[in-house]
């Protein structure tokens, strides 16, 4: 008579710890999207670009491109514009910083113009304005920062920019900056339509 209950109650058992098992060896793949963790997702994200083609190497996210090329002999380490164009390919920020005359007004619609300007002459370049009279030129491409600066040291507003860390001054001219007056919004308030 045990012997009839033992039998039983070990198939039972075997059939519940058969059943147990098999929930537990369920995997990402068997679960439902809406059930997943970030790590399940990681792994389906692995699996399906497993089989995708690689990208082109300008098609990769900028800290994943490969390096250009180095010929060391050819570089002159004192000349900041041949470091400069070391950086093709590769985004450098520009500071520029304005003259102590020039209104906060005259500041922005001055280097709005630097931006169309540089983007009319096919350089791209973003511009942000961090301080007082003070702006970042962002240039997608560091070989074209050298460019920039150039440009930018032409403009009578500006008193100072700074690439990797060097500040370049404008030329010295003999006479004294003035703010230019056609940089003043225009205010509709105060102009007249005479008929």
């Amino acid at each position: 008579m045990n012997l009839k209950i033992i039998i039983p109650s070990l198939f039972l058992l075997f059939v519940a710890m058969v059943v147990a098992s098999s929930e537990k060896q369920k995997t990402w793949r068997d679960k439902d999207v809406r059930d997943m963790t970030d790590v399940d997702l990681e792994h389906l994200l692995e699996q399906w670009e497993a089989n995708d083609e690689p990208l082109e190497p300008d098609e990769l996210p900028e800290h994943l491109r490969p390096l250009p090329k180095i010929d060391v002999t050819k570089l002159n380490i004192k000349k900041s514009e041949d470091m400069l164009n070391l950086k093709k390919g590769r985004s450098v920020m520009m500071f520029i910083d304005t003259h102590s005359e020039v209104t906060k007004e005259q500041a922005d619609i001055a280097s709005s113009i630097w931006q169309i300007g540089l983007q009319n002459n096919h350089i791209t370049v973003e511009r942000y304005p961090i301080e007082n009279k003070r702006y970042i030129f962002m240039f997608h491409d560091g070989s074209q920062a050298v460019v920039g600066k150039n440009y930018l040291l032409e403009q009578p507003e500006v008193a100072f920019v700074t690439v990797e860390g060097q500040s370049y001054y404008p030329p010295q001219k003999k006479e004294h900056f003035k703010a230019d007056e056609s940089l003043k919004k225009s205010d509709a308030k105060t102009q007249k339509i005479e008929l």
